[in-house]
């Protein structure tokens, strides 16, 4: 039997981030063969990921990562928000981030990407990060954003480091205007939608779907009240402009002014630039927005545990 040196384990554990013992079960099993005991620990490292597959990721990291004229913003679950403080998963996120944004083309799936300081595919490297971590891991979603000429902005909220952290948002501002001056008022609109939260840039590009279900709903409030139909009228126009004030990123109170419309602010900009600047679009991802959490209680899990 092949003698399994303190050195050999080290080598494997810094080869994989697997655990000591693991890499010693893995040398054992193996003949001490580095690049066989990589390959076992990836297939055990494998099946627990798959064991830990029904867990529910609602905690975790959105990160982003900008060029010149491309954006990219990705979130990535984990059970617990400890694994959000875990060097390993900051450093996963911001180059899954970096991968998606230096690919050719809108990608709808990431696992054929290869990493370049591992050379493994992203699908590969989340399953060995499942391994070393030992919680459920998964890629929730991505989206990328590009211009032609102007700047893509961002900005983090809740920041653990660079690029990562609880909210993130990139926004496309198309224009000639000077690089400077666009990149500090996309920090800002940024800044802004992390915290409003818009649905879409201008009343035009809401779904008629939603325009009509959102009328539906003040329609049958504002007829409950009992009002003459000609008051009933201007009661739901009212409310519709307070609605498109709400979700309407251009309609918007600018929150750092708490005054100007987002529209107005822009304008002002422009003069100043001397030319149009034109938002084109704009993504923002709340970590673990509308992932249903599973809420225990208390003394029925005490009552499970104790067998009464």
């Amino acid at each position: 039997m092949s003698k399994i040196t303190a050195a050999l384990v080290k080598e494997l554990r810094e080869k994989t981030g697997a655990g000591m013992m693991d890499c010693k079960s893995a040398l054992l099993e193996c003949g001490a063969n580095i690049e066989s005991s990589v390959d076992w620990l990836r297939a055990k490292g494998l099946a627990a990921a798959k064991k830990k597959s029904a867990r529910v990721t609602a905690e975790g990291l959105v990160g982003v990562a900008i060029n010149d004229k491309q954006g990219a913003i990705i979130e990535i679950n984990s059970e617990t928000d400890f694994v959000a403080r875990n060097e390993l998963f900051q450093k996963f996120v911001n180059t899954a981030a970096l991968v998606l944004l230096n690919s050719n083309e809108q990608e709808t799936s990431l696992d054929g990407l290869t990493l370049p300081d591992s050379g493994h595919t992203v699908n590969e490297e989340l399953t060995n990060l499942i391994s070393t971590i030992g919680e459920n891991i998964s890629i929730r979603r991505f989206e990328k954003i590009s211009i032609s000429d102007g700047v893509v902005s961002t900005y983090i909220h809740g920041a653990l480091s660079e690029g990562v952290g609880k909210i993130g948002v990139l926004v496309a501002l198309e224009s000639t205007a000077k690089k400077d001056l666009l990149r500090n008022l996309g920090k800002q609109l940024a800044m802004h939608i992390a915290a409003s939260k818009p649905r879409s840039i201008d009343q035009a590009d809401l779904s008629q779907e939603d325009i009509e279900r959102e009328r539906s709903v003040l329609s049958e409030q504002a007829i409950s009240s009992g009002r003459p139909e000609t008051i009933i009228q201007k009661m739901v126009d009212g409310r519709m402009k307070k609605y498109f004030e709400e979700v309407c990123l251009l309609q918007q109170t600018f929150v750092i002014d708490g005054s100007s419309k987002v529209c107005e602010v822009i304008a002002a900009v422009e003069e100043e630039a001397g030319a149009k600047i034109n938002i084109s679009g704009f993504k923002i991802f709340v970590l673990g927005e509308g992932i249903e959490k599973k809420e225990d209680d208390f003394i029925t899990a005490v009552a499970s545990v104790s067998g009464v």
